[in-house]
Order: C-alpha cells, then structure tokens, then sequence
C-alpha cells in the first residue's frame, strides 16, 4: 500500500487494472484499517476517474457471492442515494410495477442512506427473509418475476472496509459503487443518480461495461425522475432532456414526493401505493420511472406505451400481486 499511495500523493491516477487489483487486496483483509483510511482519502480530495471506479467495480463483482441467473433477461432498477429528498422509495415500487408486467427483475438493495427507509428496510417491513440461498433466489424470480438480494449478505469482503467508513463519517467512492456491483451482473440496469457529474461517470463506465442501461438525473437534484421539474436520461446511445409534460406527464411538487419519517410510515404509505390508493403524484412518479425501465428493456416500445404498461401493472393489482407472492416465498 505504501508504493500505491506515494504513487496517488503524487498526484496520479489508477489504471482500471491497478484499481482492481488494489480493491482486491483489500477485500481480502491484506491491509489495515489506517492504510484503508489513507486510500479512501485520496479519493475526497479529488474527483474519482471512470477507470477507477471501474476497477473498482470489477474487484468487487470478483469479490462478492455470485448469483447465476443468466438464463434470465433481468433487470436492475436503483439509486446511488445521496439527494437527501427523503422521497417515498421509488426505485422499490418500480421494481414489483415492472414484475407486475412480467418483466424479470434482479433488485439489489441495502437500508437507507439518503432516506428513513431503503429496499431493505421496506422489505423487512412486508415481513420478507433476506437469503442467498440460490433455490430461493431462483424460485422467487421464477414464481414472481423478482428477487431480491440484500448487499450486506452478497459482499462479505466490505467487513473489511465497514469499520474504517464508519470512523470516517463521511461519503466515499463506495457510495457510488452500490448500484454497480449487482452480484447477478443483470444485463438491464436503470440508475438514478444525485448531480450530472456522478451521471456522467456512470455513463462512461456502463458504456464499456457491455450492460443496456439508463442512468437518470433530476435537475433540481433527485435521483430518480422526480417530475418536479426537468430531467436527463443518458445511455450507450442516447441522452436526452425531458420535462414532465414532454412525456405526457404532470408536473408535481416536492412535497408530494415525502416518504415518512419512520419505517414504519414508510411501510404503510408503500402499501397504499401498491393498492392503488397512492395519490395521483405519487402514482404518476411511480409510471414515469417504471415507463423508463421498460424503455430500456423494451427499446422498441415509446416512452409513451411503457409509461401505459406501468400503469396497468400498478392499477390492475399485478404488482401488488407480485409483492404477496414474493413474501409468501420461504
């Protein structure tokens, strides 16, 4: 580590290859923690390279507890977190809409970072089991079109590196990483991200990762299409800016989008949505982010017919379906 950190106190950068090689190292416990601290600390005091974090990437895909379900076309629908919004937990809601729709989704998720409740804490909340049990995993996909694979379990190497975030207190590359590092590597992915910088970077190291992918960015600062004003949609072969209306869609206010301040608040306005008794900003938000996924699933289909079919999946029950199915799985 000594030679690795001269080299980037120097002022230089990582090969996607060094990268790697260095995340490797230390998922395998081969560093302490002051060494670990040193490293991540490099990366706060100047702006991360697409190499870099996809090296990053690399290492912990090889590191993590792989998930087969190649003989799938699934999906990923995520965000990095980080936009402080404290919005209802769109990207889970998405992802049974999209299953309501037959469509097979692969969500990785963790708690909350940027909100009272993450996909985790929702989950936990509908009574469902973490597990990595492969059996489960691929029945639940099978009977109900979604899994669900909590990060804590998939990425047992991050013990390594738990501790040293903690003392730090503050954001580091690892932040970024999460939506990446699915251990099922699904061939779709949707990300939300929080400013342009961060959607930019995503896009330079999707568009080598040979993954179809939509990253997504509010401009006011969601990450996910927030409907509260303009939005930008970047993928291997497109980036487009749109406003809520231009997609046929409402414009809404920020505090439409308030996702509780407990758990359990949370929980229950999930369940509302899923029976079709959200409100019509929080149904709407919830097509237009589903209508994206499709989108990108479906790339021959109009923006227009996905944002239809997301709503039919939520408005007929499908996905609510989905949900009790998917938590009577043990």
């Amino acid at each position: 580590m000594k030679e690795i950190l001269h080299y980037l106190f120097n002022k230089n950068t990582l090969t996607k290859q060094k990268a790697r090689d260095v995340l490797i190292r230390i998922g395998q416990g081969k560093y302490s923690d002051p060494e670990i601290a040193s490293f991540l600390t490099v990366f706060l005091m100047r702006k991360i390279q697409p190499e870099e974090l996809a090296g990053f990437r690399e290492a912990l895909l090889e590191l993590c507890i792989p998930v087969n379900l190649s003989e799938f076309n699934t999906i990923d629908v995520c965000g990095t977190g980080g936009d402080e919004k404290n919005t209802f937990n769109i990207s889970t809601l998405t992802s049974f809409v999209l299953a309501g729709a037959s469509i097979k989704v692969v969500k990785h998720g963790n708690y909350g970072v940027s909100s009272s409740c993450g996909s985790s804490n929702i989950l936990e909340y509908l009574g469902y089991t973490f597990s990595y049990d492969m059996a489960k995993i691929k029945k639940e996909i099978e009977e109900t079109n979604i899994c669900y694979l909590h990060a804590p379990l998939f990425h047992p190497a991050m013990k390594h590196v738990g501790p040293v975030r903690k003392s730090l207190k503050v954001k580091t590359f690892f932040n970024l990483l999460g939506p990446m590092v699915n251990p099922a590597r699904p061939q779709n992915q949707i990300v939300g991200v929080f400013n342009e910088e961060v959607l930019e970077l995503y896009h330079q190291v999707f568009s080598k990762a040979g993954i179809n992918y939509f990253v997504l960015y509010s401009l006011d600062g969601y990450d996910e299409i927030s409907l509260t004003g303009t939005f930008r949609s970047i993928s291997v072969n497109d980036d487009k800016t749109y406003t809520p209306e231009s997609i046929g869609l409402m414009k809404i206010k920020p505090e439409e989008l308030f996702g509780g301040h407990t758990i359990d608040e949370a929980g229950e306005l999930f369940l509302q949505i899923l029976e079709g008794k959200g409100s019509p900003a929080q149904i709407a938000v919830i097509a237009a982010n589903a209508g994206f996924a499709m989108k990108c699933y479906y790339p021959d289909k109009s923006i227009e017919e996905c944002i239809a079919l997301a709503r039919e999946s939520l408005e007929s029950k499908n996905a609510l379906n989905v949900m009790k199915k998917l938590i009577a799985i043990q």
